[in-house]
Formats: C-alpha cells, structure tokens, sequence
C-alpha cells in the first residue's frame, strides 16, 4: 500500500469537484467500494470529515471525498482517532506548502508507533505466557492420560 500524504491525496480537489465530467459517487457506491456502512459515511459527514454534494436528498461522493475517506481509514486502521485525522486533514491548503499540517502529522504519527510497539510488546509478552501456560497444561495432561492408556491396554 502507498502512503500519500493528505496534501497528495487531496491536491487539486477543491477545483475537480466542480468540473462536469467528475465522477460522482452515491452513498451505497462509496459504502460497497470502501467497505464501510451507509451509517459510517453519514457519521464521518456529521463529524465534518465528509463532505459529499447533494443532489435533493441523495449524496453525491466526489474524487475529494473518496480521498479523505481513504486517509480516515488509513488513520483508523493505525489507531489514529477521528479527533486527530480530522486535525490532520483540516490543516491542508491546496495553495500553501502544507508544512504545518505534515509537521503535526509526524508528530502524531511518531507518538502513535510508539505507542502500536508498546502495544506489541505487551502483546508478545501475554503470546508468551500463555504459550508456555499451554505447554504446562499438555504436560499435565500428558502425564496423566499416559497411565490411564496402559491400564486400560
């Protein structure tokens, strides 16, 4: 998987959504592409990290939108909250060099592996204690049903 930075992956959007020949995409589209529900993308709308035209009552998904769901899936399946994605994506500017959003993206991205590897490591040390509990349970099983086998032979 490539990883675009928000700038990237939203660069150009803000003039794309007006052209005519811009696909757009309904709400049961998007939902099924991104595997996500109709009630997570209205939720990511009512939070604000969503924006997609309307056309009467139908919701109509446009490249931009498709971006930013992009990144707030990246960001949830890293463990970002919604809180710090929408930060995040809030700070970019199609006319600016973006340093400040990339900055705060760092930081929090620093601060997130450090926290995924602390999780790892307590992970690893549960994996290794329950493996070695396991281990003396099949002992103690094995101990047990061996005398019962040449009683029964």
């Amino acid at each position: 998987m490539k990883l675009v930075s928000p700038g990237e992956a939203a660069a150009n959007t803000n003039d794309m959504s007006d052209k005519a020949g811009e696909d757009l995409v309904r709400i049961g589209e998007m939902a099924k592409k991104y595997g996500v529900t109709l009630r997570t993308l209205r939720f990511y709308e009512d939070k604000g990290l969503l924006n997609p035209q309307r056309d009467g009552s139908t919701r109509l998904y446009t490249r931009r939108d498709k971006a930013r769901l992009k990144l707030i899936l990246l960001g949830r399946k890293v463990g970002f909250s919604l809180r710090d994605v929408k930060q995040m994506m809030d700070l970019y500017d199609p006319t600016g060099s973006n340093t400040k959003q990339l900055r705060l993206t760092l930081d929090k991205s620093e601060k997130q592996l450090a926290r995924l590897r602390k999780q790892r490591a307590l992970i690893d040390d549960a994996i290794n204690e329950l493996s070695n509990s396991m281990a003396a349970v099949r002992q103690m099983l094995s101990e047990r049903s061996a005398p019962q086998a040449s009683v029964a032979g």
